[in-house]
């Protein structure tokens, strides 16, 4: 069964860092492109970055380019997301999510692209 579990989550004041996993079972995750999402209260899921299952190509939302960092451990069956400098309106849970493609460079920012999705891990920045 393909299963995708988000940690890495927290509390972090303004200007900090955390870092997300996302961890892969059942599917051997080089196959795949992941996303990473995000839903805060009272919004719609959005998307924040993606890497292609080579890792050779990565794309951002604007407002978290030079904040966040994805990347991925195939050899882990992993991807994490890095993300610093940390504002409020960063406060959502995040998802990380998969689709199969035999494309390697492919990356996409779109929530209609992915078949599967993990739980989600809350990520709360306050002082």
């Amino acid at each position: 069964q393909l299963q995708l579990v988000e940690s890495g989550g927290g509390l972090v004041q303004p200007g900090g860092s955390l870092r997300l996993s996302c961890a892969a079972s059942g599917f051997i995750l080089d196959r795949y492109a992941i996303g990473w999402f995000r839903q805060a209260p009272g919004k719609e899921r959005e998307g924040v970055s993606c890497i292609s299952s080579s890792g050779g190509n990565t794309n951002y939302k604007d407002s978290v380019k030079g904040r966040f960092t994805i990347s991925r451990d195939n050899a882990k069956n992993t991807v994490y997301l890095q993300m610093n400098s940390l504002k409020p309106e960063n406060t959502a849970i995040y998802y990380c999510a998969a689709f199969r493609t035999n494309v390697q460079g492919l990356c996409v920012i779109s929530r209609g692209r992915y078949d599967y999705w993990g739980q989600g891990t809350q990520v709360t920045v306050s002082s």
